[in-house]
C-alpha cells in the first residue's frame, strides 16, 4: 500500500507538481485550522465559546492580526496563555496560509503568462486566418487585410521574437491608417463642414484586425491545435527567409515542405472546417516538386485546398510586364490589394463567356465580368469590382452601345528597355519576356518587338551567362555603381539611339545584408535622373517623356526617397506578393487568374488563348476616339465591336476595359461599370487599362 502511494505520488509530481503543492498547501491549513480553534475553544473556559465560533475567531486572526483583541478580551480571564497561543496561531498561519497561498497565486499567475507565451494555451477561435513562420512579406499580409471592410481575426505562431513581431505589425497598421485617414482628408477638404466631418467618420480607415502572436514552434502538432487550426478559415506557410539574409533557399526549403506535411495532415481531418485554405510560399523546383505531390494526397475537394505560391516567378513576372508597360503598375496596385477596385470569383453556371457578359453587363452595373474557368468540376467567373456585394447589384436599365472604331489590325510598338542592376528573380524576369516576345515578335518579318540592354555588375552578368541565352538582350555592359563614367556614357548612348519609347527598370539586390537594401538602386536612380536632366538641358529636341523610370525597392521604408526623385513607379516587390497571398487567403479560385494574367501565349500557339491585362494606347487602339460617354458605356461598346461576329474570327481580340491612365499619369479604373460614375473623355495621350486575349 505504501508503496503504491510512494508511485502514485512520485507521479503525480513529475506530471504537475503545482497540484500536489496546492493540495499539500490547503490540507496543511485545514488541519491547522481545526487544531488552532480546538485550542482557543478550551483556553476559552468557561466563556462558553463554541468550536465554530473558536474557528471563525482563528481565521479572522490569520486574515487580520488585529481581531487578535477580541479574542483575549473575550476570554481575559485565562490570563497569559491565551494571547501566546493567539501570537503563535497568527504567525504560523501568515506563513502557511497567507505566505504560501499569496506565493502560489503569484506563481500560477506567471506560470499562466509563460504558458500563454509559449503557446501552451488554447485560443479558442474559428473563421481566422493562421500565418505560420515570418518573413519580411509577413507585415504587408497583414495590413492588407485592413481593406477587407470586416473584423478579422489574425494568429502568427513563429519562432522570431513576439515582441519585435508585435511591434512590426503595430507600426505597419498605425502608419498604414494615419495615411489613409490623411489622404481622405486632403480629398474632403473642398466639400462643406458638415459634409467633410460625416463623411470622413463614415470612410475613415478603422484598424478591424485582431492580431495574436504566438513565439513556439509552427512543427508543434499541440501548438498548432492550440492556435485553433481545424477551424481557421485560411493558413499561410511563409518562406522563413529572412528580410536582408544573404542565406536565401535555393536548393530547397525542407522546412516548408515539413511545415505543409503538418498542416495539411490536420485541416484534411473529417473533423476540420470544411473549404479551408492553404497558402504557401515557394523559390525553388524542388520544393515546388513535394508541394505538388502533397498536394495530389492530401487536397480534398470542398475540404482543403492548397495554393502553392512561386515567389520568385510571380515577381520575375511582374518585373517583365512592368518594364514593357510602366503603367501597369500603377493599376496593379489597386486591382491587386482589397482596396478600391479589385478582382473577384463567383461559381456561376454558363456555357458561353460571350453570352454571359453581354447579358451581365446589360442587367447588372456595378462589376465588369472578365472570364471563367473550370476548376474541379465547378465553374467559376471573374468579375473586377469594388466590393463582392457589387458582384449582385442588378439595374434595369441596359447599357447604350455605339459604334466604336477600333483598330483591328493593333500591333503593340516596339520596347526600348534598360535594366540597372540585379535581384534573384532575374532569371525568371527574362523567362518572361521571351514568354512576351513569343506573343507579340512579328512573325512575318521576325522583327524583335523588345531590345534590351542590361547594365550589371561583372559577377552578376557572368552568373546570368552573359544573358546570351535570350535574343531579345542585344547588349550587356559590366560595371558597378562606382563606374559612374562608363554607366553614365552607355546609358546616354543608348537614349541617343533609340527614339521610341523607353523603359528604364532599376532593380533592387534583395540578397544583401538588411542595412545594404536598395541601397544600388538609389544610387542608380540618382544618376539616371542626372542624365536625364543634362540631356534636356543640351538638346531642346529631348523629350523625357518618352522615358519611363520603374524603380524596385525591397525596403518599404525607402518608398518616399524614390518618389521626392519624382517617380511614380516605384515596385515594392514583397508587397505584391503580400497582396496577392491576402487576396488568395480570402478566395483560393483567384490564384487560377493570376496566373493567366502574368503568363502569355506559348511560342507554337496557333490561338490567342488566355488573357492578360495590357496597356494600349489610345491613339493605336481606336482608328476614331470614341465620343465622352460613361464607363458602362464605354465597356459595353468596345466589347460588342472587339467580338462583333460579322467580322473574321482571326481579327476579334475580345476586349473589355478596366480603366484607363490620362496623359499626365494619373490612372482611373472604373471601381464600378455604372452609368453614374465621371464621364470618360479620352484623347490621343491617354492609355487604356484592357483585359484581352492580345
Amino acid at each position: 500500500m505504501r508503496r503504491r502511494f510512494r508511485e502514485w505520488f512520485s507521479i503525480k509530481v513529475s506530471q504537475d507538481p503545482g497540484q500536489i503543492v496546492l493540495f499539500a498547501i490547503l490540507v496543511f491549513n485545514i488541519i491547522f485550522f481545526l487544531i488552532a480553534a480546538m485550542l482557543i475553544m478550551l483556553l476559552a473556559g468557561k466563556t462558553g465559546m463554541t468550536f465554530f465560533e473558536a474557528l471563525y475567531c482563528t481565521i479572522t486572526m490569520v486574515l487580520d492580526a488585529g481581531c487578535i483583541e477580541a479574542v483575549v478580551g473575550d476570554v481575559g480571564a485565562a490570563g497569559y496563555l491565551i494571547p501566546v497561543v493567539c501570537i503563535g496561531i497568527v504567525i504560523i498561519g501568515m506563513i502557511t496560509f497567507s505566505g504560501a497561498v499569496i506565493g502560489y497565486v503569484t506563481n500560477y499567475i506567471s506560470g499562466f503568462i509563460e504558458n500563454s507565451n509559449s503557446g501552451n494555451t488554447s485560443i479558442n477561435v474559428s473563421g481566422h486566418v493562421v500565418i505560420l513562420n515570418w518573413n519580411s512579406r509577413a507585415s504587408e499580409i497583414i495590413n492588407d487585410f485592413l481593406y477587407a471592410n470586416h473584423e478579422q481575426v489574425i494568429v502568427v505562431l513563429s519562432d522570431a521574437d513576439k515582441d519585435a513581431i508585435t511591434r512590426e505589425v503595430n507600426e505597419k497598421l498605425q502608419d498604414t491608417i494615419r495615411q489613409e485617414n490623411t489622404r481622405l482628408k486632403q480629398d474632403l477638404m473642398s466639400r462643406p463642414f458638415f459634409e467633410k466631418h460625416f463623411s470622413y467618420r463614415r470612410n475613415k480607415l478603422k484598424n478591424n484586425l485582431t492580431v495574436v502572436v504566438r513565439q513556439g514552434d509552427i512543427f508543434s502538432a499541440n501548438q498548432l491545435h492550440n492556435i485553433s487550426l481545424l477551424s481557421a478559415k485560411s493558413v499561410i506557410i511563409l518562406d522563413d527567409e529572412q528580410a536582408g539574409s544573404v542565406e536565401r533557399q535555393t536548393e530547397g526549403n525542407s522546412k516548408t515542405i515539413k511545415a505543409l506535411m503538418q498542416v495539411a495532415d490536420i485541416v484534411s481531418k473529417d473533423y476540420s472546417r470544411d473549404n479551408q485554405r492553404i497558402v504557401v510560399e515557394i523559390n525553388d523546383d524542388w520544393t515546388e516538386d513535394l508541394v505538388n505531390k502533397i498536394i495530389r494526397y492530401k487536397q480534398i475537394y470542398r475540404k482543403c485546398t492548397i495554393v502553392p505560391i512561386r515567389v520568385n516567378v510571380i515577381l520575375g513576372q511582374l518585373l517583365s510586364q512592368f518594364s514593357v508597360m510602366p503603367n501597369l503598375n500603377l493599376a496593379y496596385r489597386e486591382l491587386f490589394s482589397n482596396k478600391g477596385a479589385t478582382f473577384y470569383v463567383d461559381e456561376v453556371k454558363t456555357d458561353d463567356d460571350r453570352t454571359y457578359i453581354d447579358e451581365y453587363i446589360n442587367t447588372h452595373d456595378k462589376a465588369i465580368p472578365l472570364v471563367s474557368r473550370k476548376i474541379e468540376g465547378s465553374n467559376y467567373f471573374y468579375y473586377s469590382a469594388s466590393s463582392p456585394e457589387d458582384l449582385y447589384a442588378t439595374t434595369s436599365t441596359p447599357a447604350k452601345q455605339f459604334d466604336v472604331k477600333l483598330n483591328r489590325d493593333y500591333w503593340m510598338d516596339k520596347k526600348n528597355i534598360l535594366i540597372l542592376g540585379h535581384n534573384s528573380n532575374c532569371t525568371e524576369m527574362m523567362k518572361s519576356f521571351k514568354s512576351f516576345t513569343n506573343e507579340w515578335n512579328r512573325k512575318d518579318t521576325g522583327e524583335q518587338i523588345l531590345n534590351i540592354i542590361v547594365i550589371d555588375e561583372a559577377e552578376s552578368l557572368k552568373a546570368m551567362n552573359f544573358y546570351k541565352d535570350y535574343p531579345f538582350v542585344s547588349k550587356t555592359i559590366a560595371a558597378s555603381i562606382y563606374d559612374k563614367d562608363l554607366m553614365c556614357k552607355a546609358i546616354e548612348k543608348f537614349f541617343a539611339d533609340n527614339r521610341g519609347d523607353i523603359s528604364i527598370l532599376i532593380l533592387s539586390d534583395d540578397m544583401v545584408p538588411g542595412n545594404e537594401q536598395d541601397s544600388a538602386a538609389l544610387a542608380n536612380l540618382v544618376y539616371i535622373q542626372e542624365i536625364i536632366s543634362n540631356m534636356s538641358s543640351a538638346d531642346s529636341t529631348f523629350d523625357p517623356d518618352r522615358i519611363d523610370i520603374v524603380v524596385e525597392i525591397v525596403n518599404p521604408r525607402h518608398h518616399d526617397i524614390v518618389n521626392s526623385y519624382s517617380v511614380k513607379n516605384v515596385v515594392i516587390s514583397n508587397r505584391y506578393i503580400s497582396k496577392m497571398i491576402t487576396q488568395i487567403g480570402e478566395k483560393d479560385a483567384i490564384f487560377n487568374f493570376y496566373n493567366e494574367i502574368l503568363t502569355y501565349d506559348d511560342a507554337d500557339a496557333e490561338t490567342f488563348d488566355s488573357e492578360e491585362i495590357y496597356i494600349k494606347k489610345v491613339s493605336t487602339f481606336f482608328d476614331e476616339i470614341p465620343p465622352e460617354c460613361t464607363p458602362r458605356d464605354l465597356v459595353y461598346s468596345v466589347w460588342k465591336a472587339s467580338t462583333d461576329p460579322s467580322i473574321p474570327k482571326a481579327k476579334q481580340t475580345p476586349t473589355l476595359i478596366l480603366g484607363y491612365v490620362k496623359r499626365e499619369g494619373n490612372v482611373v479604373l472604373f471601381n464600378s461599370a455604372d452609368g453614374k460614375s465621371d464621364k470618360v473623355k479620352l484623347d490621343n495621350g491617354d492609355k487604356l487599362i484592357v483585359f484581352a486575349n492580345h
